[in-house]
């Protein structure tokens, strides 16, 4: 069954013509930046300025599972103490994934 508006739009030559894929591209990209990179960056920018906050005495988690309190922190590398034998270990600091501050440990009251 024909309808109407079907041969209109063979009419003037398809809708959007040759338009039509390049609309669709540029729809999926927007798509995967606002899910996909937008997302990311912003988790990247939130990790490098955790980085820069280290300072002796926190606590971190390296990516390698080893948790430690920071005795001194350098440019590119801290010295981690690790518990129980109060090992010295020198990580590089982008190694570190997780950091607790001595503020967010003493409880509110």
């Amino acid at each position: 069954m024909v309808t109407l508006t079907g041969l209109y739009l063979q009419a003037i030559g398809g809708g959007l013509g040759s338009m039509g894929p390049i609309v669709m591209m540029v729809a999926v990209f927007a798509i995967f930046y606002f899910l996909m990179i937008m997302p990311q960056q912003r988790k990247q920018k939130k990790w490098a300025e955790m980085l820069t906050q280290i300072k002796p005495g926190d606590k971190v988690v390296t990516s390698g599972g080893l948790s430690g309190v920071v005795m001194s922190a350098r440019d590119e590398t801290l010295i981690l103490r690790l518990p129980p034998d109060n090992i010295k270990l020198e990580v590089v600091r982008s190694s570190v994934v997780t950091l607790t501050t001595n503020e967010e440990e003493k409880p509110k009251s």
